[in-house]
């Protein structure tokens, strides 16, 4: 039998025929079996977990049958309590299926500590944006009878504070400055 003779007869298309409805019994078999085990067109709904506490987000997650993951901690936001959340991906709405990862972001216990720059000796003029630039605030500023007009000495809450020292961001830092007069 030739080829051209084989590709023309009976067998040949009942072969073709039988390829045909095994591949769409196969595709229809993979189809439902996905469809089954991605849980097709079943969603949860992401709560909104901003400003709650890490315990009652657990809770509420594997309430929702939805995993926690947390990223990181961000810089302190004092709108939010200590290690609460103040961000979260996907977003509070979103649908997404069971078991998804919702990643956090907490807030942590204070601000990040920073170094106090040496700004002794210099002018207040000098200081103030040196210790603005760190985010420090600037307190109670005392005027004293000295030769020069240099920040003479600095204070937190009525400690000494010498350069170097560590102290929360937004910190108030009181200055004792010479006024140039003797």
């Amino acid at each position: 039998m030739s080829f051209v003779k084989f590709l023309t007869s009976k067998v040949f298309f009942k072969q073709i025929a039988l390829a045909i409805v095994a591949v769409v019994v196969l595709c229809f078999i993979v189809l439902k079996w996905l469809s089954v085990t991605t849980n097709h067109g079943e969603f949860v709904t992401v709560p909104d977990l901003k400003g709650k506490s890490l315990k009652t987000v657990g809770i509420e997650l594997k309430d929702h049958d939805l995993a926690l993951e947390i990223q990181d901690s961000a810089n302190y936001n004092p709108k939010y309590p200590k290690y609460s959340v103040i961000e979260q991906n996907p977003k509070a709405g979103a649908q997404v299926k069971e078991n998804r990862k919702i990643y956090l972001i907490l807030n942590p216990s204070g601000y990040r500590k920073v170094e106090v720059p040496n700004i002794l000796k210099r002018t207040f003029r000098q200081a103030k944006p040196q210790l603005e630039a760190l985010e420090f605030t600037i307190g109670k500023i005392t005027y004293k009878d000295a030769i020069g007009e240099g920040v003479i000495s600095m204070s937190h809450e009525g400690k000494t504070l010498t350069p170097g020292t560590l102290l929360p961001l937004t910190s108030k830092i009181d200055l004792v400055v010479g006024n140039g007069k003797l």
